[in-house]
């Protein structure tokens, strides 16, 4: 997989902490507060693909444009940065050694817990 930072969702994702939209949640919380597929579905049919790419660090140019496979690494419920969610894919990211992904959750991450 050819993943690669997305630019726009890490402006969208610093901008969110700016406006102090951040969910301070603790590190294990991700897997309640993770948006589920009908979440996911119905945001896309309100906001459409790209708004719902705009919530994701990762995109993979190589599968299919305009489909859940193609973006990764979640930040968020389409409101909210939360905290969790960036602990655990920098945790991935690492894990995966998606290192310029890895950098943006921690640089986030410190911008989250500085505020």
């Amino acid at each position: 997989m050819a993943t690669k930072l997305n630019k726009k969702a890490l402006d969208n994702a610093l901008r969110l902490v700016k406006d102090k939209k951040i969910e301070r949640d603790t590190r294990d919380d991700w897997s309640e507060h993770t948006p589920s597929a009908d979440e996911e579905n119905a945001f896309i049919d309100k906001n459409g693909f790209r708004e719902f790419s705009q919530w994701h660090l990762g995109m993979d140019p190589e599968a299919s444009e305009g489909t859940k496979g193609s973006v990764s690494f979640p930040f968020g419920d389409f409101k909210k940065v939360h905290r969790c969610a960036v602990i655990s894919l920098e945790s991935r990211a690492a894990q995966y050694g998606h290192s310029d992904i890895q950098k943006a959750a921690k640089d986030l991450l410190e911008k989250i817990d500085a505020d």
